[in-house]
């Protein structure tokens, strides 16, 4: 049996470019874990080509900015808009699924978007794979460059502050704690992947 290859699709929104930014980290890390291939998918517009990168890949990492304490109105008219995959016979059923988020404030109550997102997921039938990192920068020795600097679990936050352009925030480490969580769903997906072959 040849090595299984997954495909792995970043579904994302970005309001000012600071969520595609971690939308592009994340990609990068799943890109790296050999027999994955990522693909950015803008959600700005949904268009049939959107729905069928979609169906077609084999794990989707979700991601929107964080608005008033939850995903933005873009993300949620997509989620909305995909009762027509649910009503499939949950034509999503058992792919993977992750997410990400990002806000100018340290919490911004980021851990609800995420919530939002994975609950999303649940109703499609799909597996929701977090961030397996323990928090950084929460001692008194540790650093803000830390990976996992915000300390989340469900999925992988980033902070942006409100007065620096997309080219300068979020920074490094939050990128690289979204390298992270896209390495880690291209893994699991990998994993699951075989396990549905050898069944």
């Amino acid at each position: 049996m040849s090595n299984p290859s997954v495909r792995i699709a970043i579904a994302f929104h970005s309001g000012y470019g600071h969520t595609a930014r971690q939308a592009e980290a994340v990609a990068a890390g799943a890109s790296a874990v050999p027999g994955a291939v990522a693909e950015l998918v803008p959600l700005d517009e949904l268009t049939d080509d959107v729905w069928e990168r979609l169906t077609a890949a084999d794990a989707i990492i979700f991601g929107a900015p964080t608005y008033m304490g939850s995903p933005s109105a873009v993300f949620k008219a997509f989620a909305e808009a995909s009762v027509k995959v649910w009503a499939a016979d949950l034509a999503w059923r058992d792919k993977i699924a992750a997410g990400f988020t990002n806000s100018k404030a340290m919490s911004g109550d980021k851990l609800n978007s995420l919530v939002d997102m994975a609950v999303f997921a649940a109703q499609h039938g799909m597996i929701w794979v977090g961030l397996d990192l323990y928090p950084g920068w929460a001692d008194s020795t540790a650093s803000i460059e830390d990976l996992n600097r915000l300390g989340s679990w469900l999925g992988a936050m980033a902070q942006s502050d409100a007065d620096l352009s997309a080219e300068k925030a979020p920074p490094e480490t939050d990128l690289r704690t979204a390298a992270a969580l896209g390495a880690r769903v291209a893994n699991v997906t990998l994993r699951h992947q075989r396990g549905s072959l050898a069944a």
